[in-house]
């Protein structure tokens, strides 16, 4: 397995596992997520993997098929009136592949963003993970991440 930056040959794979991710949030929280639906248009990924302020990293095997990747994404909220100047490396998105999982490709795609931002001089690495993903969410506990801040409603 190898971990690089997104190319465009990677859409398809990308799309896919795109889709992975929808479906389970639709499967959680149906009031919310619609099913079937991509997130991207392939020239929005087009864009995104051509942005380096939005790093994809994509975990491929032998055959460069595309087996899990990381959106990123740079914050930094420079002179805010509240915030301090800290830089960012927002995960967006993290998916492996769903017949891949088990076999420590979310680990090492964790662990190649977590390598990258210390090389990016980032303060911190953040995400959001929604409560209907427990998965996600004791996969991520797994990699020591703790929470910043809850979300929280009430439906009406």
């Amino acid at each position: 397995m190898v971990i690089r930056r997104a190319q465009n040959r990677d859409i398809d794979g990308l799309n896919k596992l795109l889709l992975q991710v929808l479906m389970v949030h639709h499967n959680g929280r149906p009031d919310l997520f619609k099913q079937n639906v991509k997130k991207y248009t392939d020239e929005e990924l087009i864009a995104i993997i051509a942005d380096e302020k939005k790093p994809i990293f994509v975990a491929v095997d032998e055959h460069d098929e595309v087996l899990g990747y990381a959106f990123c994404v740079f914050q930094q909220h420079l002179n805010n009136n509240i915030f301090t100047d800290i830089k960012t490396l927002y995960i967006d998105d993290l998916c492996v592949d769903e017949d891949k999982r088990g076999q420590h490709i979310g680990k090492t795609l964790y662990e190649y963003v977590l390598d990258y931002a210390k090389q990016n001089n980032c303060y911190n690495v953040a995400l959001n993970v929604w409560s209907c993903n427990e998965s996600a969410m004791k996969f991520y506990e797994s990699c020591g991440l703790v929470a910043q801040k809850v979300g929280m409603e009430f439906i009406l």
